[in-house]
């Protein structure tokens, strides 16, 4: 390959300019140039007339959130998808009726055009921000490369850059090609996955924990599928792998014990349905419902605020005290005196009613009352009512028991006793405990 020569290349730079310059300078240039202009400016005024009403329009499309942006997205780019349209459409009309070669620079703008139109509306359908800017950059990338015409040049020196292992071979296109397709196949089976989901929450015959199990494992079906479609799409032989899926099962047996025991417990809990979203459950020192059912740990949220993420493990090997397992009725219970001079009849009768008037309270099972025992100060009741809500707090709802009957026992005058202390002392005591005052006097 001969040495490159900036001399000679700098002398002939201003002959290559003047060639390029007369190229430009011809009048089919010109006129193409003039087309693609008013391609543009019609594309930009269609667009101002069209985009308005049809976006108002799609914003009386509140409840379904995911279509409203299908829909929004490209009515945003309205401009580029009518500029390329117009192009396209001209340079079909120029080619019916004059040489192809006097279309060639409507043809490159109608490529760019369409091509920046299609990335910029894939783009804006990734999520993630990185995947995003990263499909930006490499669509663009093989749409320059295809327009000058060395897409193909590329690609043969990205699979000659090789390596090989007896007979498996892997090149950097392959390479490429399997980041991008995986990275395609796994947004597409995550979108997949999600709509799979939200249909099965719809699905009122299901239960809650069998909803999670099935979304969990269409999930994993599908990005389970979009690998191994990959992997036979770069035609890589599967049964090469074989080495690798046994040293990650080794790794899975020795190194990720913990991962595989919390996998296989989240398996557990949603098969056996111990435990589902909205229970409300006590584990140890925690108190609160459950958020989220995940394939490695539970989500519980305590009436604070504050988010438990549980490992799975631990609701199959520790007990569980779940307070809405079977139903979500929960029985409360307070205790409290009242003095010996009230009657205990009108005190439980007094006590149920304030109780009563509490809007959680149910009034099926009604509340009860019982004398527990005679105290040293005061007669001891205990009383019970149930709740429906205990994810709305427990605490709260003593407290506020405990007010009702306070305001009861003033309205209808039942004194709640207290303890009283009095010291009394004997007369030969008190005549030993005033001697040593006298005599520390005389002194």
């Amino acid at each position: 390959m001969p040495a490159f020569n900036i001399d000679k290349f700098i002398d002939r730079l201003p002959d290559t300019l003047e060639g390029y310059a007369e190229v430009l300078a011809t009048p089919w240039t010109l006129i193409q140039g003039a087309v693609i202009l008013g391609c543009f400016l019609a594309a930009r005024l269609v667009s101002g007339v069209l985009t308005p009403p049809l976006e108002a329009k799609l914003r009386d499309i509140d409840s379904q959130p995911q279509l409203l942006r299908v829909l929004v997205v490209p009515l945003r780019r309205m401009t580029g998808i009518l500029f390329a349209l117009f192009l396209w459409i001209t340079v079909y009309m120029m080619q019916e009726v004059t040489w192809p070669s006097r279309s060639y620079y409507i043809v490159i703008a109608a490529t760019l055009a369409l091509a920046g139109a299609v990335i910029s509306i894939t783009s804006r359908f990734i999520r993630n921000q990185t995947l995003s800017h990263l499909f930006f950059y490499i669509a663009w990338v093989l749409a320059g490369l295809h327009i000058v015409g060395l897409l193909d040049a590329t690609l043969s020196a990205l699979d000659a850059a090789a390596f090989s292992i007896g007979t498996f071979r892997l090149s950097l296109l392959a390479v490429l090609k399997a980041v991008i397709l995986l990275t395609i196949l796994a947004w597409l089976a995550t979108i997949v996955g999600n709509f799979l989901e939200r249909k099965l929450r719809q699905n009122e015959d299901l239960a809650p924990a069998l909803q999670v199990l099935l979304a969990k494992f269409a999930k994993f079906a599908m990005l389970t599928l979009a690998a191994l479609v990959t992997i036979s799409a770069v035609g890589i032989d599967l049964t090469a792998l074989t080495v690798f899926s046994g040293a990650v099962g080794l790794g899975i047996g020795f190194g990720l014990q913990k991962v595989a025991s919390n996998l296989i417990s989240g398996i557990i809990i949603l098969s056996d349905r111990s435990i589902k979203p909205g229970d409300v459950i006590s584990l140890g020192n925690t108190f609160g419902w459950i958020n989220a059912l995940k394939s490695r740990y539970v989500s519980v949220i305590t009436r604070d605020g504050v988010e438990y993420l549980i490992p799975n493990e631990l609701f199959v090997s520790e007990q569980v005290v779940n307070w809405s397992y079977s139903n979500q009725n929960v029985r409360q219970e307070i205790t409290f005196g009242a003095s010996y001079d009230a009657d205990p009849y009108e005190v439980r009768r007094i006590c149920i009613e304030a109780v009563a008037g509490l809007d959680r309270v149910l009034e099926r099972p009604s509340p009860v009352c019982h004398v527990t025992g005679f105290g040293d100060s005061s007669v001891d009741y205990v009383l019970r009512f149930w709740i429906r809500d205990p994810k709305n707090g427990l605490a709260n709802i003593r407290g506020a028991a405990f007010l009702a009957i306070w305001d009861a026992f003033k309205e209808h005058g039942v004194e709640i006793p207290y303890p009283h202390r009095q010291l009394v002392f004997p007369k030969e005591d008190e005549a030993k405990a005033r001697r040593p005052a006298r005599q520390r006097a005389k002194r």
